[in-house]
């Protein structure tokens, strides 16, 4: 059965997510607290004007420190990685849309055997992400997946991929692989190798180009 899910990735040499979770309690407190404070104020100083102002309990339960905690991860899940500077700080790029591939299958010889197209589109969030590459006779999901960074290559993306032919090509076997993709320092381009298990039992490379 082929892969659907987006799953977590792990990023090596990064920010601990386990950190950024307890930063993120600290701050929802603290802006929880701020919130209540200026509601209650607000209700005081409506009340010494002489209108009846009370605030009902579920008001307050939506500016909770639960509630604020909610919509920060909710924001830094889907959008607020995605900032060049809280990206470099938490040491996550955003590889995320659709990108031109050209792959080169290899002999042992490092002769090409065989050319082919595809399109790779990588769907990912601060915590999950999916790559999968599609070509005119199958498809592949990742399985899992991790990020590093080197500082003279820039990043790498290590993931295990499951391939599924189409139906109507008998000559290819549903098999599991490897990949590792080092990307460009602007993020336009990568080049990959990869490796394919028992089923298909090949290996290659291939260039990516990131559509504008």
């Amino acid at each position: 059965m082929t892969p659907t899910n987006d799953h977590e990735y792990a990023v090596l040499g990064g920010v601990n997510r386990a950190s950024i979770g307890r930063y993120l309690a600290i701050l929802s407190s603290s802006i929880s607290a701020g919130l209540v404070f200026v509601l209650l104020q607000a209700q005081n100083y409506a009340q010494t004007m002489g209108l009846d102002v009370n605030l009902p309990p579920i008001v307050l339960s939506l500016v909770g420190a639960g509630a604020v905690y909610t919509v920060l991860f909710w924001l830094l899940k889907n959008h607020a990685w995605k900032w060049r500077p809280l990206s470099a700080l938490l040491k996550v790029p955003n590889l995320a849309g659709t990108w031109d591939c050209k792959g080169e299958t290899l002999d042992r010889d490092g002769k090409i055997t065989y050319a082919w197209t595809a399109e790779v589109t990588i769907i990912q969030c601060w915590d999950k992400l999916r790559v999968r590459l599609k070509t005119s006779q199958s498809g592949s999901n990742s399985m899992a997946a991790a990020l590093t960074h080197d500082s003279v290559d820039g990043w790498l993306l290590l993931y295990q991929y499951r391939n599924d032919p189409r139906i109507g090509e008998p000559e290819l076997n549903s098999h599991v692989g490897t990949c590792s993709a080092t990307f460009s320092k602007d993020l336009k381009s990568a080049t990959a190798e990869y490796f394919n298990g028992v089923g298909r039992a090949t290996f290659g490379k291939m260039t990516w180009t990131r559509r504008q």
